[in-house]
């Protein structure tokens, strides 16, 4: 037999991989850093979710603590003026007195009311992290579903 027909052996590290091997352990890689990366982006969205779902509070507290406010201090002194004057009408003071405080109480249930639909509007569940997480085994799979298919 010629030397030259015969091929020559391979040597170095890797040398028994074939170019599949290498192109799995390539894809392999990939795939690690790609759903690393996608772990730190579903972090980073539950993360902004929840800062504006806290923002909504935040709104919403700050309305019940001016409702409060109105309701104790300027409302406090405007009110017995208003019980005077009923009072004086009707010629009965204890009589105006309470039926500006009953109107009183109407006006702050009035007011907690719509501070309380306020707070209860606020979803502090990251739904939008929820559905991407749904979605991930899909994707990885290549099934990606159309938007607005949920």
């Amino acid at each position: 037999m010629n030397d030259e027909s015969r091929t020559p052996a391979a040597t170095g590290p890797g040398a028994g991989a074939s170019n599949g091997d290498r192109n799995i352990v390539d894809l392999v890689g990939r795939l690690t850093q790609q759903g690393a990366h996608l772990a730190r982006e579903q972090v980073s969205l539950m993360q902004a979710e929840v800062r504006e779902a806290s923002n909504d509070i935040k709104a919403a507290v700050s309305a019940i603590a001016a409702a409060a406010v109105f309701g104790i201090a300027g409302l406090g002194v405007l009110l017995m003026g208003i019980a005077y004057y009923v009072g004086a009408a009707l010629e009965d003071v204890p009589l105006g007195t309470t039926l500006v405080g009953a109107a009183t109480l109407v006006l702050a249930l009035i007011l907690y009311a719509g501070a309380r639909k306020k707070v209860g509007a606020t979803n502090v569940k990251p739904d939008r992290t929820i559905d991407t997480i749904a979605d991930t085994p899909a994707a990885v799979t290549g099934n990606i579903p159309p938007s607005g298919a949920r």
